[in-house]
């Protein structure tokens, strides 16, 4: 799925987005997409999971690929796949929002802040004309996704969140 509110040129068009082939293909193989659109061009994954099918309520076995619905639902398909440890989600970078505190930092093996603003496509493979309206990420769970990352056919930067000391603080701001 993806980005509800892509850019203002294109609100209310869709609310299905896809990720560019490409960046699937070049961060696959994937086991399960339980956030797939219905109609879809290309495969994400060997199994697709629907909003026919409730994605979050069934089980997720192997390597997932999770381009959640963005938006308010975001931060529980997150926190699913934090919770399987085993797949990369591609959510808007909004390091401030409680879902990113929370199913992000002290969970996640990596970040992947993409370099420049992506450009989502259409149900029918069409890519959009305008960009995604937002920084974009990719979040790793589990070390073969560090892998993948690190492999990015998108330019972009990856933190390696297995090797640093992440401290919350309780900040009274």
């Amino acid at each position: 799925m993806g980005i509800g509110s892509h850019t203002k040129a294109n609100r209310g068009a869709t609310d299905e987005w896809l990720t560019p082939r490409p960046i699937v293909d070049g961060l696959g193989p994937f086991d399960l997409d339980p956030c797939s659109p219905i109609a879809r061009p290309w495969p994400t994954a060997a199994a697709h999971l629907t909003s026919d099918d409730d994605g979050l309520s069934k089980p997720w076995t192997g390597r997932v690929w999770c381009n959640p619905p963005y938006g308010r639902e975001t931060g529980r398909w997150l926190a699913r796949l934090a919770e399987h440890g085993d797949g990369i989600a591609l959510i808007f970078a909004r390091t401030e929002v409680a879902f990113f505190v929370d199913s992000v930092w002290g969970k996640a093996d990596a970040v992947f802040f993409i370099h420049g603003r992506l450009r989502f496509c259409y149900p029918n493979g069409i890519q959009a004309k305008a960009n995604a309206g937002g920084p974009s990420c990719f979040v790793a769970y589990g070390a073969r996704n560090v892998d993948a990352l690190a492999r990015s056919p998108v330019a972009g930067t990856l933190v390696d969140l297995r090797q640093q000391h992440l401290d919350r603080i309780a900040g009274t701001l």
